[in-house]
């Protein structure tokens, strides 16, 4: 069923400005940022003692292990960021520490295969017995995925073949005729559908799809795990949508539960979709997916509105002030919209992943690469948010790290593997899904290589220069114009030419000669964007954005309280590059605007007094960089 495939990040080079620039920040600040912080030599933040778990775990030290029960999974996705850097940044000393750290693993686990410190510490009798609280499957789906990407990356097998190891336990302990069960939080069906891929072994297939096909069934798995054992890792399990085991997958058409649990497996429903051709599950993607996005989703990107459970709640409950917006969620939904490209390139699931990451993901790090957001409000009240019990979670400035951080390794992971998400080939088609700066090697019937120029997001030039390995090569160029873009002009070799958008696609089928030039000019007009009048929480407010970037307004730039702004329908929004500072280089917005003042009783029959004041907007990514204070996205008009 698979239309066309990602491109291996071994045939993608990333340079340019903007994404070169988070690459390079990923490769040189956060990685060893966040190892440090592994290791325990960061005094300032949360401790994590993820790596002396495993010293633990394998004899090497004393003591007892420490963190949350998926405390093992920062170390995989650690290790899978250092694995696609090391593709494009060769680097002895990062991969000596990775082997060391491999190494470490190997001897932490168990003969059978078992890997998991906290149980291998603490309760080695309890293995199994929770798969609902206790994320062992979890972990070790992290832990598969890095050993692919590493081996992929290195060409070492000794990570690969440990991981294999608790694979194989995996698939001889779980599925028909066997024990019964289905993991808690889904992550091992997209790890076994990667390690199947690359070993063509059937079983590792057979159990992802077991773990998808046997959510839902009845009598339910969870209830009767409960049953079975006299303890708790944090509560009784109650809600089965929590997990999305509320009914048979192929059955579910609302996103439920879980954010990040959901949507990793609906990623991995269409990865079997596309294996199997399964039409079915193929179509509760298809619903579930526009579910998510057309009533779920925040302008941002950001998806999952509640802290309890941090969970999808209904559709158009999108409250700015206590969004939750988990990171994670957001990568979670690149990850389903890649898997539904590769079966119909659609620019839907290019608009999404570009939605998301220009303003979520990037929002979810500091600009210099060493503090993180968990949760992506789109609005922040000085006194209320991080402070009182309903906004708790809001904070107003990202901390160090978390004891439960799942976001900043994932985030690292996703940012250095964006070309898998970039460029994507068929049988006789080039397909560039988002602009890229870089370049991309492709094997048609004749071996090609694109260079893009990008000067994305914040002027819309992009060009690609084509070289095919002989003198010419006949296929067809498919390149993403982004919903956002009403107006762009197109130039082949310099001169204008006419290009309809398909689905989402202008498709230019020719012989392409080497030194082919095809530029997009795309106008970068600010947009006034509306929600939905069911979105009761955007009621009489507007939302700015430029190109796929999505702005807010801080205190730092508009005098406290936000609430009191308004942009008249009048008002000229002009674009200015930041000349200096730590926004530099970046576009931010200028207007004309109103502000109110009011009596100062709590309710009076004084109409509040409007003044014309200069208002600011900067990129949604942005904030928080800067002075800590008031933000908002939406703003009244």
């Amino acid at each position: 069923m698979k239309t066309i495939k990602s491109l291996q990040l071994d045939k993608v080079k990333v340079y340019g400005d903007f994404w070169s620039d988070k690459t390079l920040l990923i490769r040189n600040v956060v990685i060893p940022y966040q190892l440090e912080i592994m290791e325990d030599k960061h005094p300032n933040v949360e401790k994590s003692h993820a790596i002396e778990n495993f010293k633990i775990a394998a004899g090497e030290a004393k003591g007892e292990f420490y963190g949350l029960i998926f405390q093992d999974s920062d170390v995989a996705k650690w290790l899978e960021a250092v694995a696609y850097s090391l593709i494009s940044y060769p680097d002895k000393a990062l991969e000596d520490k990775a082997d060391e750290i491999i190494n470490l693993i190997g001897k932490a686990q168990e003969k059978d295969g078992y890997l998991n410190t906290h149980f291998t510490i603490n309760y080695p009798e309890r293995k199994w017995q929770n798969l609902l609280e206790c994320h062992e499957l979890y972990c070790n789906g992290h832990m598969i995925e890095a050993a692919v990407a590493y081996y992929k990356a290195t060409g070492k097998i000794t990570f690969l073949n440990i991981m294999r190891r608790t694979a194989d336990l995996i698939c001889s302990r779980f599925g028909e005729g066997k024990t019964r069960g289905i993991p808690g939080h889904q992550e091992i069906e997209l790890a076994l559908i990667e390690l199947y891929n690359l070993t063509q072994e059937k079983r590792y297939l057979e159990t992802a799809e077991y773990f998808i096909y046997e959510r839902g069934k009845e009598p339910s798995y969870f209830e009767q795990e409960e049953k079975s054992r006299d303890w708790y890792h944090w509560s009784r399990f109650e809600d089965r949508e929590y997990a999305q085991n509320h009914k048979p997958v192929i059955e579910q058409d609302v996103a439920v539960g879980h954010s990040v649990r959901a949507v990793y497996m609906y990623a991995a429903m269409a990865e079997l979709a596309a294996l199997n051709d399964d039409k079915k599950l193929l179509d509760a993607c298809n619903k579930l997916w526009d579910n998510i996005v057309n009533k779920q989703m925040y302008i941002t990107g950001g998806i999952g509105s509640t802290v309890h459970g941090e969970a999808f709640s209904t559709s158009y409950d999108l409250p700015n002030d206590t969004a939750y917006a988990e990171t994670c969620a957001s990568i979670a939904m690149c990850f389903f919209a890649r898997r539904m490209l590769e079966i119909k390139p659609s620019g839907k699931y290019c608009d999404v992943i570009e939605k998301v990451l220009y303003n979520t993901i990037l929002a979810s790090m500091q600009l210099d690469g060493k503090r993180f957001f968990y949760v992506n409000p789109l609005e922040v009240i000085t006194g209320v948010s991080g402070v009182i019990k309903t906004h708790k979670h809001a904070l107003a400035q990202r901390p160090g790290w978390y004891a439960c951080a799942c976001c900043p390794p994932n985030l690292s992971r996703l940012i250095l593997s964006l070309g898998k998400y970039a460029w994507g080939e068929g049988k006789d088609t080039i397909y560039s899904h988002i602009y890229l700066g870089g370049s991309a090697s492709f094997d048609l019937s004749d071996s090609v290589t694109i260079e893009c120029i990008s000067k994305y997001p914040f002027e819309g030039y992009v060009c690609y220069t084509i070289n095919p390995i002989s003198k010419s090569s006949d296929f067809c160029f498919a390149v993403h114009i982004p919903d956002w873009c009403k107006n762009v002009i197109y130039k082949l070799n310099g001169k204008n030419i006419n290009a309809e958008i398909t689905d989402g696609y202008i498709n230019i089928s020719r012989t392409w000669k080497s030194g082919d030039k095809l530029e997009l000019i795309m106008d970068m007009q600010v947009k006034r964007v509306y929600s939905n009048l069911s979105v009761n929480s955007n009621a009489g407010k507007v939302c700015l954005q430029r190109g796929p970037v999505v702005y807010c307004f801080e205190e730092t730039d508009n005098k406290a309280p936000l609430s009191a702004l308004r942009l008249p329908e009048d008002s000229v929004i002009e674009p200015v590059t930041e000349k200096e500072g730590i926004l530099k280089g970046t576009v931010t917005l200028k207007m004309s605007g109103l502000k109110e003042t009011g009596d100062s009783k709590l309710y009076s029959e004084v109409k509040p007094n409007a003044q014309g004041v200069t208002l600011k907007a900067v990129p949604y990514y942005t904030w928080g960089n800067r002075s800590p204070g008031e933000m908002r996205v939406w703003i009244r008009q």
